[in-house]
């Protein structure tokens, strides 16, 4: 049986290159790219081969230092307005996911005190690889507030990958899924498939199946089905962004099972870091959404499933209400009401 430190690592860095597990070839081939510049990097952004709000952060803090790495120039106001460019680029291949935006943000912040382009540059690796090494701490944490709300025995169904590779380890909303199985609890999931680009039945269905979880999949129209006829006992999802008033964007689908939730009286929690918050934005209706590419609608890889012209959405996420969410669960802790609060005291015991 694997488990789940033999699971692929989403990112591994060895000091020259950041190696990117392509997420688009699972669950049928394990293969890295090498990332030797920033470009490489907001390319597998983009293209999702590297996804999942926390492992996308992770990327771009690397994928910003081998930016300026290569920068020439001795002068460190010129070193800090094209890292301020280099910074907006990344942000920009993934505007919702607000962990990527707050580890470049992060990273310019660290270094912004720095006397000398080489001493910029140093503190831009060396903060980079601790969030790296952070992240791990933080998703156990998550998992294990998480593991308070949930029992041996319970069924959870989950919307999306917020697992292992979508993290350094663990992940948010599977987190309590691999620590119950690390504490011998018999626990089960049932993973949605995630369209249009079936991250739950290409990356949580087999993540879930490698680390022994038992797992059923199901479209994501069965959901209704499912919570009428069987047994669940709670809902787990994960976040690109958290607002103030504890609204959240995640992949699309959630908000639905948000809904089905509230309806069947199933607790619907929401798993994530304190880096997914954004204090600066009030509400939901403030998220800018990003829209991707017809294609991922009208094929299924390269099969064409839909007449040519036809008219398109695709949205990437939607946004859950504050009402239909049971519980936020972060590393600090979890919170059930007085968000605003909560997350500036949080904030501020940083």
């Amino acid at each position: 049986m694997t488990t789940l430190q033999q699971i692929p690592e989403s990112l591994q860095w060895n000091g020259e290159t950041l190696n990117i597990l392509d997420q688009t070839k699972l669950p049928l081939e394990i293969v890295y790219i090498e990332a030797t510049s920033l470009q490489d990097v907001r390319e597998a952004i983009v293209k999702l081969q590297v996804r999942g709000a926390p492992a996308i952060g992770l990327a771009a803090a690397y994928g910003l230092y081998l930016g300026v790495r290569d920068i020439e120039t001795d002068k460190i106001e010129e070193f800090r307005e094209q890292s301020r460019r280099f910074a907006d680029e990344l942000i920009s291949a993934r505007p919702t996911a607000v962990n990527l935006a707050w580890a470049v943000e992060k990273l310019l912040q660290l270094s912004s005190d720095a006397q000398s382009v080489a001493e910029a540059k140093f503190i831009i690796m060396e903060e980079a690889i601790k969030l790296h090494l952070a992240d791990e701490a933080t998703c156990k944490e998550i998992g294990e507030n998480a593991l308070t709300l949930l029992h041996d025995g319970a069924a959870v169904l989950t919307h999306c990958n917020a697992g292992s590779i979508a993290t350094s380890r663990y992940g948010t909303a599977l987190a309590p899924l691999h620590l119950a199985k690390e504490k011998g609890w018999e626990i089960s999931a049932f993973a949605t498939e995630t369209r249009p680009v079936f991250q739950g039945a290409r990356l949580t269905s087999w993540e879930l199946k490698q680390s022994g979880i038992p797992v059923t999949l199901l479209t994501d129209n069965m959901v209704g089905y499912l919570l009428q006829n069987k047994k669940v006992d709670a809902i787990i999802v994960g976040a690109d962004r958290i607002t103030a008033n504890g609204d959240t964007a995640n992949k699309i689908g959630t908000l639905q099972l948000a809904i089905l939730a509230n309806y069947y009286q199933i607790p619907f929690y929401v798993a994530a870091p304190l880096s997914t918050i954004d204090i600066s934005i009030e509400t939901g209706k403030e998220i800018v959404i990003e829209q991707r590419d017809r294609s991922e609608v009208t094929n299924i890889g390269d099969l064409q499933i839909a007449p040519d012209g036809i008219d398109v959405l695709n949205p990437a996420f939607d946004v859950t209400p504050n009402e239909l969410i049971t519980a936020i669960i972060t590393e600090n802790g979890i919170v059930t009401s007085n968000y605003r609060e909560t997350f500036l005291r949080w904030g501020n015991e940083e």
